[in-house]
Formats: structure tokens, C-alpha cells, sequence
């Protein structure tokens, strides 16, 4: 019993550890974006973007902490790049499917042993 409470604190203190720096990643990056020379208005790069939504996905709770956007618009950000993410996991490769090469030697050895398989194949297509 004992061991699984100080288990269970350490995972605790870890956590925490954890997401105090996810916060101080979420700040300094933010740093970046408004030292970049912009005349008009924040601009973001899509890695920005990307790093914003990934902190979002793993620690929700720090969608506080980003300031220079609104809250909603970093919410879209992590649907968007999850949207991305599933469209590029599931796209069609194309092509033909390969072939094992021994289907492959089978199908050269019935055409050897049946040379006339090609002959009634050509005269039934005219």
C-alpha cells in the first residue's frame, strides 16, 4: 500500500514537472513569434502552429497560457492538424499491388506447361 502511494507521488511530481515545462514552452515560443519583425500584426509560422497545437493536445489546461492568440483559435489549430494528420494516414498509395514472386513463378510455370493458353487468349478477344 505504502509503495503504491509514493508510486503514485513521484508519477505525480513528474507530472508536474512535466507540464510546468510544457508552460514554459508555450511562453517562450510565444517570445519568439513577437520578436520576429512584423509591421502590421503577429505573423505565425506553421510550426508554430504545429507546436501550439501538439502542447493543446498533451496538456489541455495550458490553453491559458498562450496569450497571443485566442483560445479558440489554437483549439482550431489542433483540429486542423489532426484533420492533416488521419487524411495523410489513410490516403490511397496507388499503384498495383505487388506481387509474391512465387505467384509469379507459378504463373510462368503454367505458361510453359499450357503454350496454348496465349494462342485461344488472342483468338478470343478477336
Amino acid at each position: 500500500m505504502f509503495l503504491i502511494q509514493l508510486l503514485f507521488a513521484i508519477r505525480s511530481w513528474f507530472a508536474r514537472r512535466a507540464r510546468l515545462e510544457a508552460e514554459n514552452l508555450i511562453l517562450r515560443q510565444q517570445l519568439i513569434v513577437l520578436r520576429r519583425k512584423s509591421p502590421k500584426r503577429v505573423r505565425m509560422w506553421n510550426i508554430d502552429r504545429l507546436l501550439f497545437g501538439w502542447l493543446y493536445r498533451l496538456y489541455p489546461s495550458l490553453l491559458d497560457a498562450i496569450v497571443i492568440v485566442q483560445p479558440e483559435t489554437g483549439i482550431r489549430w489542433h483540429h486542423r492538424g489532426f484533420r492533416a494528420y488521419w487524411r495523410r494516414k489513410s490516403r490511397h498509395v496507388g499503384g498495383r499491388p505487388r506481387i509474391d514472386s512465387e505467384v509469379r513463378a507459378l504463373i510462368r510455370r503454367m505458361s510453359r506447361e499450357n503454350p496454348l493458353w496465349a494462342h485461344l487468349e488472342s483468338t478470343a478477344s478477336c
